[in-house]
C-alpha cells in the first residue's frame, strides 16, 4: 500500500480525545491527511494533538464542541471550512454510551445514548453533506458489534439501538448519496483494546462481561484499535471510490463463529 493514502484531504474527525479517535487521528495526519479534529474533552483532544505533533505531523482541533447541538457542529465545521476551504471526509468517530440491564435503564439514560451515539452522526453528517457533495467527499461511520448481533452477558440495548441505527442510516444515506456523488460506509469494531475495556479486563479478568465476546477472536484478545484505524483509512480513500453503503466488522471474527 502506498504511502501518503489520504494526501491532501480535508478529514474531519469527531472524537479525538482517545481510544480509537486518537489512533485514527494519528493514523490520518501521518498518510497526509489535513485532520480536522474535535472533542468534548480539552485535555485529551491537546494531548492526541501533542501525540500528532511529536510524530512531525499537523492536526487542527476544537474542544470542547457538544456534537450533540446543531449550533456547535455548525460553528465546528463552519470554521474548518473557512479555514481550509474545502472538506473531504466526515469520520463519525465520537461515541458516548451509557449501560444498563433494558428492565432497569432509565429513559435519562436512554435519551442520552441515543444523542450522544445517533443524533451526532445525523447532525454532523446533514451539515457537513452540501460539503461533501461539492468535493464528491465520503463519509465514515463507527458502528458496532452492538448493531449487528445479540450478547447475553452485555447489558447494552440502548448502545445496540443506537449503532443499529447508525448501521441502517449509513445504508440509507448510501442511497440517498449516489445523487450528489456523496459515498458513506461503515466500520462496525468488536471488542477493541481501548482504556474502558482493558481497566474492565484488569479489574474483573474472565468474570468481565466482554469475556464471551473476546473468546470467539481470532486469537482471543481484545483487537487493537489500529485495526479499525486502517478499515477506516481504506473506506475515507480514493483506493474505495467504488465502495459505498458498506458495513466492515473489524470483530476478529466474533460475530461470524459461535
Amino acid at each position: 500500500m502506498a504511502e501518503g493514502r489520504l494526501e491532501g484531504k480535508v478529514v474531519l474527525l469527531t472524537g479525538i480525545g482517545g481510544g480509537m479517535g486518537r489512533v485514527t487521528a494519528r493514523l490520518f495526519a501521518a498518510e497526509g491527511a489535513v485532520v480536522v479534529g474535535c472533542d468534548l474533552d480539552a485535555a485529551s483532544a491537546a494531548e492526541t494533538a501533542r501525540m500528532v505533533e511529536a510524530e512531525g505531523n499537523a492536526i487542527d482541533w476544537t474542544a470542547p464542541v457538544d456534537l450533540g447541538s446543531r449550533p456547535a457542529i455548525e460553528h465546528w465545521i463552519g470554521d474548518a471550512v473557512q479555514r481550509h476551504g474545502r472538506i473531504d471526509v466526515l469520520y463519525n468517530n465520537a461515541s458516548l454510551p451509557r449501560f444498563a440491564p433494558f428492565g432497569q435503564m432509565s429513559d435519562e439514560d436512554y435519551r442520552f445514548t441515543l444523542r450522544n451515539e445517533l443524533d451526532l452522526v445525523w447532525l454532523a453528517s446533514q451539515v457537513a453533506w452540501a460539503h461533501l457533495a461539492a468535493t464528491g467527499g465520503a463519509i465514515v461511520n463507527i458502528g458496532s458489534g452492538a448493531g449487528i448481533q445479540g450478547v447475553r452477558s452485555l447489558p447494552q440495548a440502548a448502545h445496540a439501538a443506537a449503532k443499529g441505527a447508525v448501521i441502517a442510516l449509513t445504508r440509507q444515506l448510501a442511497a440517498e448519496g449516489v445523487a450528489v456523488g456523496v459515498r458513506i460506509n461503515c466500520v462496525s469494531p468488536g471488542v477493541m483494546a481501548t482504556p474502558p475495556v482493558l481497566a474492565m479486563l484488569e479489574e474483573l479478568g474472565d468474570r468481565a462481561p466482554v469475556t464471551p465476546v473476546i473468546e470467539r477472536t481470532i486469537d482471543g484478545r481484545p483487537g487493537d484499535p489500529l485495526a479499525v484505524a486502517y478499515a477506516g483509512l481504506y473506506l475515507a480513500s480514493d483506493e474505495a471510490k467504488w465502495v459505498t453503503g458498506v458495513n466492515l466488522n473489524v470483530d476478529g471474527g466474533a460475530s461470524s463463529m459461535m
